[in-house]
């Protein structure tokens, strides 16, 4: 297997918004972030992925861009991104953005031009359509809801837009659009930028027939079978290789909606020559219901675990995995995938030793490395994200027990990951200065940076230990997997080896005390655990975590 340093780095993932604030406007910026390099340093990450930046009117916050080559003055404009990336570059530290190409905003100047009609160079710089007897022209969801068709009175036409009605999707069949997206590339990889994390590029081929999806095919169904995987993704993705990213040592890191074990491959098969990994969603709709993210179920663990071995297997020796639990998007980690009550340091720790014990990079996002919770806003007022506003007006209007409605908001909003990040118990988390852009989780007195910074004991400092344990052990990183146990409904029990070093991993992801021998291992050494007790015992606690080795 080639090895290369973004396999064997770390990346912490930035929401800007919500990091550090230093201006004093409750609006996390890029000075914030260039104080805390030295915190982020110190965790053993190497590579840090900032979500957009760019100029936008926020109506998704910043993945609705309306200028691809300026950053935002409220984030502190090109200049402060220009120190941001010197400040990064000489602490070794490696600045992956994100680029957001599948649509723009509606505030974008193409699209300001695309609505001046037919005869307008920019016009088909989007897709228009004609409507069907005074209806869109299929039946495509939105996925914040409603209809994916937007009519626009003055062309009586339709436009595509999968996200919000001002994010209007690009049309990559125009060979003009797609070198406009590599000059963009081209612009920030010349200032020395280390990579990008793109955006649901698996939507950005579209199905030219338009096919209606058949009654009662669900949003994820939607996104899997219709807009992800288009006819044309692998050869535009080849040719933005080739045109642009094989010019550079970056990095690439595809967002892959709708992307599966029958379609991952080829989008990180090494000899494709496309992107370096995909995230894909097969753990992290795991716990959609039939009416999607805001119907939520139980979580089936030995369906979890599967989808680790599965994915592993796919890619051995061809591709590279991405490691994560979370981002922006998702529920917090600890409260999703662990116990954030009674156990929350515990299995926030078991659920880091995860992260960095499986083959792949790693992503941590900001406030994993404290165990930051879910919020539960006391109504829907305090929520700021489109996704959760636009799906609160459907259930609204769809006349659902509202109460019970806020009860899946608390457990899945998208704004359970942008609460600002906690940084002492100071008023406001020590984010801002002043009231910040979304309300602080009420439980920052007990869970902040400042308290863990320094406490042997802390979840933060055992992410910075069982990092530093990752990166001086290249077993855990290139070293073969299997799971030994599948079919345990509580244990997650897996071997990582190769010639060197055997390292035997045991996780208890449950709130029970369990039995299990670990006598077997006797002839191992224990490298790490999350609990304070003898190597061996006949039981692992709840929550518990153990890495051996020899």
């Amino acid at each position: 297997m080639k090895k290369t340093w973004w396999k064997e780095g770390i990346v912490y993932q930035i929401y800007p918004r919500s990091f550090k604030d230093s201006s004093g406007n409750g609006i996390g910026d890029i000075y914030g972030i260039i104080e805390k390099l030295d915190y982020i340093k110190s965790l053993g990450i190497n590579m840090i992925w900032i979500c957009p930046m760019y100029s936008s009117p926020n109506e998704d916050n910043g993945y609705d861009i309306s200028d691809y080559r300026k950053i935002s003055e409220e984030f502190g404009g090109n200049k402060a991104f220009d120190i941001l990336l010197k400040e990064m570059h000489k602490r070794d530290l490696k600045l992956i953005m994100d680029l957001v190409s599948n649509h723009s905003s509606d505030e974008h100047k193409w699209f300001e031009e695309s609505k001046k009609g037919e005869d307008n160079p920019y016009h088909d710089y989007y897709f228009w359509k004609k409507g069907k007897s005074n209806k869109p022209p299929n039946n495509w969801l939105s996925v914040f809801s409603g209809s994916a068709w937007q009519w626009d009175s003055n062309l009586n036409k339709y436009y595509l837009h999968l996200f919000t009605k001002k994010q209007p999707d690009l049309n990559w069949e125009n060979p003009r659009v797609r070198d406009e997206i590599y000059d963009v590339l081209n612009f920030w990889l010349s200032k020395g930028v280390d990579g990008f994390r793109m955006d649901v590029i698996s939507f950005v081929s579209k199905r030219l027939d338009f096919p209606s999806a058949k009654k009662g095919t669900s949003l994820p169904q939607m996104m899997g079978n219709i807009y992800a995987n288009g006819p044309r993704i692998h050869e535009f993705l080849k040719e933005m290789n080739k045109k642009v990213l094989s010019k550079y040592d970056v990095v690439t890191v595809g967002e892959g909606p709708g992307v599966n074990l029958k379609t991952g491959l080829k989008y990180v098969d090494e000899n494709e020559q496309e992107l370096n990994m995909v995230f894909h969603f097969d753990h992290l709709q795991i716990d959609y219901g039939p009416e999607g993210k805001f119907d939520p179920l139980p979580i089936d663990f030995i369906k979890f675990k599967k989808v680790f071995s599965d994915w592993d297997l796919y890619l051995k020796n061809k591709g590279w995995n991405s490691i994560f639990l979370g981002n922006h998007d998702f529920s917090r980690i600890v409260s999703r995938f662990g116990n954030d009550q009674k156990h929350r340091n515990e299995s926030a720790k078991l659920l880091a030793t995860l992260l960095m014990t499986l083959r792949g990079t790693p992503y941590v996002y900001q406030g994993d490395e404290i165990g930051m919770t879910n919020v539960k806003y006391p109504s829907i007022d305090y929520y700021d994200d489109v996704e959760t506003r636009n799906a609160w007006k459907e259930a609204e209007e769809q006349n659902k027990d509202m109460d019970i409605f806020l009860k899946a908001v608390h457990k899945q909003s998208r704004d359970n990951a942008r609460t600002p990040l906690q940084w002492d118990n100071s008023r406001n988390a020590g984010f801002s200065s002043s009231k910040p852009w979304l309300d602080v989780n009420k439980n920052y007195n007990t869970i902040n940076v400042e308290l863990q910074q320094d406490n042997p004991d802390s979840i933060l400092n055992y992410y910075r230990e069982i990092i530093r344990i990752r990166k001086n052990n290249s077993t855990l990183i290139y070293g073969d997997f299997l799971d030994l146990e599948p079919n345990n409904e509580k244990l997650f029990i897996y071997k990582r080896w190769d010639k060197q070093k055997t390292f035997i991993i045991v996780l208890n992801f449950s709130d029970d005390k369990i039995l299990c021998d670990l006598n077997d291992l006797s002839s191992m050494i224990l490298v790490i655990g999350n609990y304070k007790k003898s190597a061996y015992g006949e039981s692992m606690d709840p929550w518990e975590a153990r890495v051996y080795s020899h």
